[in-house]
């Protein structure tokens, strides 16, 4: 009988240990937030073919996830988790940037872009981060050949 319990206490132990190096290694990198943009963008950024890109970066800007949206509707809740993951090696302070655009090139960013990034730094298991993706690129566009015009006539 004390050997059937020596086992049995064994083999408790050992699917004990099992299961905490589990959830060591499920939890290495798991990050879930919001991505809202302002009223006067939100036209422009759920426009049909945008793309939305989640970056997180170290403290090097160098990118060490990804996540993209394909026509996106705001506010955006995404989850990033291992499967996102581009570096094996992911600890220390990070960076959350938004990009939003319709050429799908990252780093690239051209006119009627839309970005943006978190306020503050996250860690690799951070929760509940809210990214606004508020500033763009380019300039508005005035209509052509309006009479009236402030701006056109303005400048004269």
């Amino acid at each position: 009988m004390k050997k059937i319990l020596t086992a049995i206490a064994v083999a408790s132990v050992a699917v004990c240990a099992l299961c905490a190096a589990r959830k060591v290694n499920e939890g290495r990198f798991n990050v879930t937030g919001t991505v809202t943009v302002p009223e006067r963008l939100a036209k422009v950024a759920e426009a049909d073919n945008n793309s939305c890109a989640i970056i997180v970066k170290n403290a090097a800007d160098v990118p060490v996830a990804i996540k993209r949206v394909v026509n996106p509707k705001f506010p955006l809740s995404f989850a990033l988790g291992e499967e996102d993951l581009l570096a094996a090696d992911v600890d220390g302070d990070l960076k959350l940037e938004v990009q939003i655009n319709n050429h799908g090139k990252l780093g690239v960013i051209k006119e009627g872009d839309i970005f943006g990034a978190a306020d503050d730094m996250i860690k690799p298991n951070t929760k509940d981060v809210l990214v606004q993706a508020d500033k763009m690129t380019g300039m508005p566009k005035l209509a052509r050949n309006v009479r009236g015009n402030f701006f056109r006539t303005a400048a004269r």
